[in-house]
């Protein structure tokens, strides 16, 4: 099946086409077909707003816009390009023929193509594998970033445990000035955290980042179009730049970053060999002094070192740094209930959204700050993250007690509706209603308080009600709690009721106070 191009595809094409590169070039930079960056490209120019005004929408609004595309050729070209992969590998062994796997393939396949075409797809395939190449790097354009594949130890103090860091390297290919940090772990946190630091040790910000297919950063890794990691692509969105995965088995790709490995080895962790560190912290302090003696090296064909080639050329080829960090995004989704809230589950919290959601299935982007719900890749609702358990977040725009769904849901339906049940529980709940701000959280509440009957009776729900009354303590919690504890059946209540009732039998002959006067 073809694959469809990631509606947040769409912007890392307009970044770079504002960052000037070729339509050959963004095609390449984010292994998609040149065809398809070319009609996204005419299609933009066709549409009715600017290139930084389609870059300011959101994703859903640029997805009706310009509807997906398939990135990859149809599957009969994928199987000519899966065949070619097979018969390259015999390329050198003797006696091999183009004929002869030609025949092969045309007596496998549905629809094969002619021999002058199967050729030529070859040749434009390998065109440029007889031999091999020095590739020249163009400044500020892509930051090579991959993990060591050997590790480096920190020591726990209290138990003397030695823990295994992973060691991260990033290189900016054209200068080969080189980061080194040693981080917990590859996953995603650690790897966008170590990427973030790369770019603000860099000062700037080149036009791609191009990872090996870690698990944290590829989701599925292809050959002609890898799947991001959400969080990555939205780190390197915030970044304005994008990710470029290598080609599966394709070393040739990150020759570079390994080469840097390699000498990650022999200039810095050989020296710290024999040093033992008690934190990540006292490790990376060490590798940040051996790793600037390293970039003062002198080349010993350019007479310069790997600081002041990116001090002199590449460095005024990055983009700047955006003004604040990345906050990490994760995701949940949630149902919109029936009051207008979505249940966020990470804070076991309530965010209100618009009532014409009620039903629907919706994402939540959040950060350690802030608390986004979309619907359809569209936003539909931002609130400040609030932590605290329970708590009910509202926007006032959101909630209407007059929306068609609940017109029938109103305090005096909820009284009425309690007042079945006892005098009490129909007081209870008319409190309840009344100590909320927006009466659909309310409403909730006094429905649970006035199911409360189901389980336990309606006599002893209005006796718990009553309890509740004289305590002050009026909540759906608290009665419940009072009846799962049995507090409405216990002697003490039922003294405190009889105390309330005079010990003189009502008669005709008691006369009142105002005789007295």
């Amino acid at each position: 099946m073809a694959n469809t191009l990631d509606p947040m595809d769409l912007k890392q094409i307009i970044t770079l086409h504002l960052d000037r590169s070729s339509n050959r070039e963004i095609a390449e930079t984010l292994s998609i077909s040149r065809n398809t960056v070319n009609n996204y490209i005419r299609l933009f120019k066709a549409s009715d707003y600017t290139y930084k005004e389609l870059l300011s929408f959101d994703i859903g609004k640029l997805e009706s816009l310009f509807p997906s595309r398939t990135t990859i050729n149809n599957p009969r070209y994928d199987e000519l390009m899966r065949y070619l992969e097979d018969i390259n590998k015999a390329r050198h062994h003797p006696g091999f023929t183009f004929l002869y796997h030609y025949q092969q393939y045309a007596s496998q396949a549905d629809n094969p193509y002619g021999y002058t075409q199967f050729l030529e797809h070859y040749r434009r395939k390998y065109k440029i594998v007889k031999g091999s190449m020095k590739l020249e790097h163009q400044a500020g354009k892509e930051m090579f970033i991959d993990y060591a594949g050997k590790k480096l130890q920190i020591v726990d103090k209290t138990t003397g445990e030695v823990i295994d860091v992973e060691v991260f390297v990033a290189i900016l290919p054209h200068s080969q000035y080189t980061y080194v940090e040693a981080c917990m772990s590859q996953k995603r946190e650690d790897l966008i955290r170590c990427s973030e630091n790369a770019l603000h040790f860099y000062g700037g910000v080149p036009k791609a980042i191009v990872s090996d297919n870690l698990k944290s950063a590829v989701t599925r890794s292809s050959k002609y179009e890898a799947q991001i990691n959400r969080s990555f692509k939205d780190f390197a969105r915030h970044y304005n730049c994008v990710i470029n995965p290598t080609r599966s088995y394709s070393p040739q790709d990150k020759a570079l970053v390994e080469n840097a490995v390699h000498l990650a080895y022999q200039r810095i962790y050989y020296p710290l060999g024999e040093m033992t560190f008690f934190s990540l912290e006292e490790l990376n302090k060490e590798i940040r002094m051996l790793l600037e003696k390293y970039n003062s090296l002198l080349f010993k064909r350019k007479q310069a070192s790997r600081l002041e080639l990116f001090q002199s050329v590449e460095r005024a080829y990055l983009k700047p740094l955006p003004n604040s960090k990345y906050e990490l995004k994760e995701y949940r989704r949630a149902k919109v209930q029936k009051i207008g809230y979505v249940y966020f589950s990470p804070d076991k919290t309530y965010y209100s959204v618009p009532y014409r959601y009620i039903g629907k299935e919706t994402t939540i982007h959040y950060t350690s700050s802030l608390v986004e719900v979309y619907y359809n890749h569209q936003r539909i609702a931002s609130h400040s993250r609030n932590p605290s358990k329970g708590a009910y977040n509202t926007n006032k725009d959101h909630l209407s007690s007059t929306h068609k769904h609940y017109s029938e849901w109103n305090p005096e339906y909820f009284k009425n509706k309690a007042a079945k049940y006892g005098t009490a529980v129909a007081a209870c709940v008319e409190q309840i209603i009344a100590k909320v701000d927006y009466p659909e959280i309310g409403y909730k509440r006094a429905m649970g308080v006035i199911q409360l009957h189901k389980l336990y009776g309606a006599e002893r729900l209005d006796n718990a009600c009553k309890r509740a009354l004289q305590a002050d303590v009026v909540g759906y919690r608290r009665i419940e709690n009072i009846l799962k504890n049995k507090l409405d059946q216990s002697t003490l209540f039922m003294q405190e009721e009889e105390q309330e009732q005079s010990h003189i039998p009502k008669h005709q002959n008691i006369r009142g106070a105002s005789n007295y006067q």
